[in-house]
């Protein structure tokens, strides 16, 4: 079976899955839409499973088709992922892109790196959550720092290190000026919380504050207006600052974990020597309240600001 036909034929599966609209697919692929239906019809019989239904109500996807969808993301951003890496080297350049969270001092792995590999040129790239997985996936990272919770399907993801929390409180909060918190000092608070409100690390859940944030600086801002209260890693308290803005340590809290994670589809020497170098340094990096080191590991990170 040709691969090429393969891979496109699961493209124009996911132009449809995404619109579940044949018309709108096959404009959208600047195609006619009896091929795109011929070709959908293909692949369903390649795979011996039918992916949509079709009715006078639309286009729905099956069980089948639901799980072919989660699985096509990973696969085809790799074979993107894969015509990046053989285009820089084609180009004759090494390089190695290295993303890292807010918070994540990167320096002391990429020079362990460096040390070893003087002729490749490593750049960084600050990420946040919602995009750490897919710029793995699809090849503008090569090995990433991330925090959990991580979608992990197509990664292989490598813990490093855990770091406390510490609650994020507008300066004038009855609790700002206490040396640490409970979480049941907080029981009823609104809060501010990036992605899915599930995932928080409270035993008992805090209700919702209904703003979406994204990244740190946005959660200072809505913070300081009052909005709500956060969590974030400890490092935050160093390496980030708002006049209106309080961190107290909260022991209780489930720490924040750090990790590496690497395309599963991504076989790189290069990238392998970069995650040992981070786990060789990871007790450098995780000395997060060493303001020296976050002025060092600024240096770089601040390239990218």
């Amino acid at each position: 079976m040709d691969l090429d036909l393969d891979l496109r034929k699961l493209r124009y599966f996911v132009a449809v899955a995404d619109r579940l609209h044949f018309g709108r697919a096959a404009d959208e692929l600047h195609i006619a839409q009896p091929a795109l239906s011929r070709q959908i019809r293909a692949l369903e019989q390649d795979l011996g499973a039918s992916l949509f239904t079709r009715d006078r109500h639309g286009v729905e996807l099956t069980d089948a088709g639901r799980q072919l969808l989660a699985d096509a993301g990973p696969l085809l951003a790799s074979t993107r992922a894969v015509r990046r890496r053989v285009a820089a080297a084609a180009g004759g350049k090494r390089r190695l892109m290295v993303g890292f969270r807010a918070g994540v001092a990167v320096i002391p792995a990429v020079r362990a790196f460096e040390d070893r590999h003087q002729d490749v040129v490593v750049d960084v790239q600050r990420v946040e959550g919602d995009e750490q997985a897919q710029m793995l996936l699809d090849g503008r990272l090569d090995v990433g720092y991330v925090r959990l919770p991580i979608d992990e399907a197509g990664l292989r993801v490598t813990p490093l290190y855990t770091e406390p929390r510490v609650a994020v409180l507008p300066a004038g909060h009855r609790l700002a000026g206490k040396e640490e918190v409970a979480e049941a000092d907080l029981a009823g608070e609104p809060l501010l919380w990036h992605g899915d409100p599930g995932t928080q690390p409270t035993r008992r859940p805090l209700r919702n504050a209904g703003y979406p944030v994204r990244g740190v600086d946005e959660t200072l801002e809505h913070v300081a207006a009052g909005r709500g209260i956060s969590f974030l890693p400890r490092s935050a308290s160093v390496f980030f600052s708002h006049p209106d803005v309080v961190y107290v340590p909260i022991p209780d809290l489930a720490p924040d974990q750090v990790c590496l994670a690497v395309a599963a589809s991504h076989t790189s020497p290069l990238a392998d020597d970069f995650v040992a170098a981070a786990r060789s340094t990871a007790g450098i990096t995780a000395e997060c309240g060493n303001y020296e080191m976050w002025q060092r590991g600024g240096e770089l990170a601040a390239r990218d600001a």
